[in-house]
């Protein structure tokens, strides 16, 4: 029992890392309908400018960890924003009215572009990440027993996690741009006759996936303190898994499947083959996708004519 509730806790913390990195997916497929593939390597360059800051920070004094944690991820979001609004206006504006497979195309493309500019400017060595959080907290340590743990930087993942959640849900629930993301999900040349900016509004909803991305990127460098230029692809490739398993457009469900993907590694690394525990995760992905196609949270798209 505490070495599951270990795990529980390990799972926990990565799915909520999961979960950041899949609502850009479900926000952006909410309003064009496509998949930004580039999303993974914003991530992996929100871990890069976590590095980089707090090498700086360290260089310059500012070594209080909560005031150095803060700087790192306003000037992270700032950063990965720039370069989400970016992607959109490159690889997406341009190709808005043409078929459906040239944006893809396009974001696949901008996404390996990212993956070798990232390694030409910073080399392709991993970069390590001394602890800049390490105090435990002990839940449980009994004699003879598996001493369960949780460390302050958990806590500030998953408080973290929760705060943001919470914080774009309310914005898109009741901001005069979260209602011009609403209106364009639902019909955008409608919302585009009724006076909305569409390319505002799309662009807005690039930067702020984009900064939900950065913030997981400098968590997970944090976690893991080791990062390299290809980190991105698989954690992309995971939390897109996330948003279809929630639902894909849904908030709530990106978060869930965060949840979900987290849990099932972390298990099945506890419990079976580490090696294996990808294959555990796509083939929960299909299972879903063969009983509930829309995922776990999802709305059947209606057909407008």
């Amino acid at each position: 029992m505490d070495y599951f509730l270990q795990q529980l806790i390990n799972g926990v913390t990565l799915g909520a890392i999961y979960g950041l990195v899949a609502i850009g997916y479900t926000m952006v497929y909410g309003i064009i309908g496509m998949i930004n593939f580039a999303h993974g390597e914003i991530y992996m360059i929100g871990a890069f400018i976590a590095v980089i800051s707090f090498l700086v920070l360290g260089l310059i004094g500012i070594t209080w960890v909560p005031l150095a944690v803060v700087i790192v991820l306003i000037l992270t979001m700032l950063f990965t924003a720039v370069y989400g609004w970016a992607v959109e206006r490159l690889a997406y504006r341009p190709l808005r009215g043409s078929f459906r497979l040239a944006p893809l195309i396009s974001a696949i493309g901008m996404s390996i572009f990212l993956q070798n500019y990232v390694q030409l400017v910073q080399g392709a060595r991993v970069k390590p990440l001394p602890p800049v959080m390490s105090d435990v907290i002990v839940l449980m340590d009994r004699a003879g027993g598996f001493r369960v743990s949780v460390s302050d930087l958990q806590l500030l993942i998953l408080a973290l996690t929760v705060t943001l959640m919470i914080g774009f849900t309310q914005v898109i629930a009741r901001t005069s741009l979260g209602r011009a993301q609403r209106a364009c999900e639902q019909d955008m040349k409608m919302a585009s006759l009724l006076g909305i900016d569409v390319d505002r509004t799309i662009s807005l909803t690039f930067v702020m996936g984009a900064a939900l991305a950065g913030v997981a990127g400098v968590m997970v460098t944090m976690y893991y303190g080791v990062i390299d230029f290809y980190i991105g692809f698989l954690a992309g490739i995971k939390a897109f898994t996330a948003a279809v398993l929630g639902g894909i457009g849904s908030l709530p469900g990106a978060m869930l499947g965060g949840l979900l993907i987290g849990l099932i590694e972390a298990f099945w690394s506890a419990y079976f083959s580490v090696e294996y525990k990808d294959v555990a995760t796509f083939v929960i992905l299909v299972l879903v996708l063969i009983f509930r196609p829309t995922g776990l949270l999802g709305r059947p798209d209606l057909e407008k004519v």
